[in-house]
């Protein structure tokens, strides 16, 4: 069988923050999303959240007159935040228990050339099951597994599963999987937590798979905490707090008498980086696929972007039992973009521009013998 990991950074829809050229230029309109979502939390408005609410949506044009900017939205269903008030932008709300509403980030359309391309890997991937990293939601990904995948001939899958994580920007984690391999059991962990507070970004989703051999596959499939906004070393504490929480789900499912466990997904961290430590160091016995004598490289080391060391972003981590099944394992690159022109590795034909990209992210798959 065979199973890959694929970060489809959305399916049809996504926020602008998020499509931008780069991280860095997304990076303080995110900042600024997750600010404000924190302010208005807060049970009394005082003069300083008033203050910093106000300079915070000023930075936003529309955002204090309609309610709408290029990439963020207020959405007011019940009472008021901010009304104008002699020309002037004014919080009327004293407090959380005021007035019902939120902030979103403006979303777009995904290139339907590269919805399609999106397509095209899975179709090149053959997986039997794929874990799929940032969809928007369940329905999103049954529509393109119904829809999207056999108008470019590629093979749908006979089940589909998200699990919707702790991010409000709909990127979660999901599966799907071909006739002949049943999800058997599903587990979310939206809630652990530990002395720091939540500790999963989006979530550490378990699904258990039914092999045609009767065999049972245990996928925890994550994302971790992004290098893309934040504090760096935040961040990362974050990302390591969460390798901590999965070593230890892991370790519990090992101790139960389970042996067939992978942890796949984008972890949004290089191996040789701290946060990596409880997942590829401190006595772990996982095995990366991508250092399994049976797998099958281009010579490049990453997964994200040009391929590079650092770009080494996504994993297959296998357990002892399931890295000793391994038949061969390859990355499958031809639906990434490469350097400024897009020539530093092949791609779809049908990729013109870095827009008509698939994602930014290659695909990881491994072939197991259960």
């Amino acid at each position: 069988m065979r199973v890959a990991t694929f970060n489809v950074e959305n399916m049809f829809e996504r926020a602008k923050a998020l499509s931008l050229d780069t991280w860095a230029a997304g990076k303080p309109i995110l900042e600024d999303y997750a600010r404000l979502s924190a302010l208005i939390a807060e049970p009394f408005y005082g003069e300083a959240t008033t203050s910093e609410l106000l300079e915070i949506m000023g930075r936003h044009k529309g955002l204090t007159t309609n309610g709408t900017s290029t990439y963020l939205v207020l959405r007011e269903v019940r009472g008021s935040l901010v009304r104008r008030v002699g020309g002037a932008a004014t919080v009327v709300a004293s407090g959380r228990g005021a007035w019902i509403g939120w902030f979103e980030l403006t979303k777009e359309p995904v290139k339907e050339t590269a919805t399609a391309n999106t397509a095209r890997v899975m179709g090149l991937l053959g997986a039997d099951v794929l874990c799929v990293v940032e969809a928007e939601n369940r329905i999103a990904l049954k529509r393109f597994n119904e829809g999207v995948l056999p108008a470019v001939g590629a093979e749908s899958f006979a089940h589909v599963m998200v699990i919707d994580g702790n991010d409000e920007r709909e990127i979660d984690v999901g599966i799907m999987t071909k006739a002949g391999y049943e999800i058997a059991g599903m587990r979310s962990h939206v809630d652990d937590r530990d002395a720091q507070g939540q500790v999963f970004s989006r979530d550490c989703a378990e699904y258990e798979c039914l092999t045609p051999r009767g065999s049972r596959l245990l996928l925890l499939v994550n994302h971790f905490k992004s290098k893309g906004y934040g504090r760096p070393a935040e961040s990362a504490a974050r990302r390591l707090r969460q390798a901590r929480r999965v070593r230890a789900i892991y370790e519990a499912h090992l101790a139960a008498g389970r042996d067939h466990i992978a942890v796949v997904g984008d972890l949004n961290e290089v191996p040789g980086e701290p946060p990596m430590d409880p997942l590829v160091r401190e006595g772990s016995s996982l095995t990366d696929v991508m250092a399994h004598p049976r797998f099958c490289g281009d010579g490049r080391e990453g997964t994200r972007a040009n391929g590079t060391r650092a770009d080494k972003l996504d994993y297959i981590l296998m357990s002892p039992v399931l890295a000793a099944r391994v038949t061969s394992g390859g990355v499958e690159r031809r639906g990434v973009w490469g350097g400024k022109n897009g020539t530093l590795f092949p791609h779809l034909a049908t990729i013109a521009t870095s827009a008509d990209a698939a994602s930014d992210h290659a695909a990881l798959w491994v072939d197991l013998d259960i």
